[in-house]
């Protein structure tokens, strides 16, 4: 019987982006087939069949001790055509034991950005969005960032449910890793509600390469950090700025200076004018 007395949270959250689709090397295909129903190419499924192999390797061997030994994976998917089939490619690097569920989620899926898209007209509104705001801009009979990032929002608290109750169904001995197969734009939403970023860090973010992914780790701090896996070369990549490395590295070995959801990063864009003391104290 699972016990839900015990939270498990998972000892890695991984995000992935899909692999090359046929939307990525010809624009023209959105004109004629629903973004939704974009498949990948077969450069996409290869791709996806090195990342799985990528992927349990890195959580094979960076896992220690008994419940290491005992790593288990849970994924979620975007309902995409090209996120599914990535997910059926990545799982070829894993075996059933290995694999305790899948979660088809809608609230990860692509930025809406309208329905059949004209290739020159899209031009012109992409043209348009990068004058407005990445985040803000709405497309046409569609989304902007700010809406995915609404509903990204309501999955993370419905994921972190799933934690609370483990409806995961992982048994204390195991060590759960999360895996969530989705695309770039809502790859770098969830990560800015995580980690709190504000618009201005998420315009700097650069996209995910196809099959690319990013691994969050628990920290000694008790919080999640890409500081474990990847370098600080490599957030500066990713677009991240230095005080958003800095935070991430302070979160391996739990020196971060105040654990206030890092709202003290922005009080110098607020408050920089205010005395440093009251007068009375003085």
């Amino acid at each position: 019987m699972v016990n839900h007395e015990k939270k498990m949270p998972p000892k890695r959250i991984i995000l992935m982006r899909h692999g090359e689709s046929a939307g990525n090397i010809d624009a023209g295909a959105y004109a004629t087939t629903p973004d939704h129903k974009i498949p990948l190419t077969e450069e996409g499924r290869a791709q996806a069949r090195e990342a799985g192999k990528r992927m349990r390797a890195l959580i094979s061997t960076q896992s220690g001790g008994a419940c290491g030994e005992n790593w288990r994976v849970y994924f979620y998917v975007s309902p995409y055509e090209r996120t599914r089939t990535t997910l059926r490619e990545v799982g070829k690097g894993f075996s059933k034991k290995r694999v305790i569920g899948v979660r088809e989620e809608c609230r990860i899926r692509e930025q809406d950005f309208g329905n059949f898209q004209v290739e020159e007209r899209m031009r012109v509104v992409k043209e348009t969005r990068e004058r407005f705001g990445r985040f803000f801009y709405r497309f046409p009979e569609g989304e902007s960032a700010a809406d995915v990032y609404d509903r990204v929002s309501s999955f993370l608290e419905s994921m972190w449910r799933d934690v609370d109750m483990n409806r995961h169904q992982v048994d204390p001995s195991s060590e759960l890793n999360l895996v969530i197969v989705s695309h770039g734009l809502t790859s770098r939403v969830f990560l800015t509600k995580w980690f709190k970023w504000t618009v201005e860090e998420f315009e700097r973010l650069n996209n995910f390469g196809n099959c690319e992914f990013r691994v969050m780790e628990l920290g000694a701090s008790g919080e999640y950090t890409f500081g474990i896996h990847h370098t600080e070369e490599e957030m500066l990549g990713w677009g991240m700025s230095k005080e958003m490395i800095d935070d991430q590295m302070d979160r391996v070995d739990g020196c971060r200076v105040t654990s206030n959801d890092s709202c003290s990063l922005h009080l110098h864009e607020y408050f920089d004018l205010l005395d440093v003391t009251d007068d009375e104290e003085e």
